[in-house]
């Protein structure tokens, strides 16, 4: 796919981070020094002088979109851009962020190489998950997208769930588990990390499903072809069992209900960072 030519940008802000702001400012006299339009959220835009308009407005309007925040602010902002596979630059002001790879010191002159075309983007492989509840037509259908991973998880004082998962039609394993995690190879270093899953090459299409704590030891988390649809289904909920997205949609599963997780039919398109993955890991990771 070719670079598209970059005429307006937008900066999707953390509010409560002052230094974000403050490169927010030096991003909006970059941009407009060479003729490039800064778009913002209109209840942020006048700290930093950009023009307000709604986020999803932004993502509709953009040619690129600037992240200045955490990991988690970037993903709602991907599932919505990633339709128009608008490049996203992810900036990261401190924390732990393996998707937000430019240091706010890189910042302006990260901007800068992108908007002279001197950059690469990785195309990461997105999920759909389809909830099903039957006999409710096409109102008991909910469907999701996701960047990082689709949770399957008990309430907080639910019992132990029991999971029929299938993969590529076939019976794959039954999971005695308080949930179980499916995720993408860039979610592979969030929720999946924590339950004992493998560290999957970003680019890579294959998908991780990681059991949050099993009962049977044997139950180890497996790498599966992103080609596969997996099926997962309740056979002894709790009551209260949660499908969850990227950590910030959710909706009610049943024991009737069936949740579909398939690659998605898009992909979230990120500015790629002078930094390796290997360096990004060993810094995150603290390898070395």
């Amino acid at each position: 796919m070719g670079k598209r030519s970059i005429k307006s940008v937008g900066l999707i802000v953390k509010r409560d981070r002052p230094e974000a702001i403050t490169v927010a400012r030096s991003l909006v006299r970059l941009l407009r020094s060479r003729r490039v339009e800064p778009l913002a959220e209109a209840d942020i835009a006048d700290s930093f002088g950009g023009e307000p308009m709604e986020r999803r407005l932004i993502t509709e309007r953009s040619d690129l979109i600037v992240v200045l925040g955490g990991d988690g602010t970037l993903l709602g902002v991907a599932r919505m851009a990633a339709a128009r596979a608008i490049p996203i630059l992810g900036v990261n002001l401190g924390g732990l962020g393996f998707l937000t790879e430019v240091t706010i010191k890189e910042a302006r002159a990260a901007l800068d190489r992108v908007l002279a075309g001197d950059y690469e983007v990785d195309r990461r492989i997105m999920l759909e998950a389809l909830l099903e509840r039957p006999g409710a037509g096409a109102r008991g259908k909910e469907s999701f997208q996701g960047v990082n991973d689709v949770v399957v998880n008990k309430g907080p004082l639910g019992r132990m769930l029991k999971l029929d998962v299938a993969a590529n039609r076939t019976p794959f394993c039954v999971y005695r588990a308080d949930g179980l995690i499916v995720a993408t190879p860039t979610g592979s270093t969030a929720y999946a990390l924590s339950a004992g899953g493998p560290i999957v090459y970003p680019t890579l299409d294959a998908i991780v499903l990681a059991p949050i704590c099993p009962h049977m030891l044997t139950n180890r988390p497996v790498v599966l072809p992103d080609s596969f649809e997996i099926e997962v289904r309740v056979s002894a909920p709790d009551g209260d069992t949660t499908v969850t997205v990227d950590g910030q949609e959710s909706a009610h599963m049943g024991a009737a209900d069936t949740l579909r997780i398939r690659r998605g039919r898009h992909c979230v398109s990120l500015v790629r960072s002078a930094h390796p993955y290997f360096e990004i890991w060993r810094d995150k990771l603290h390898w070395g």
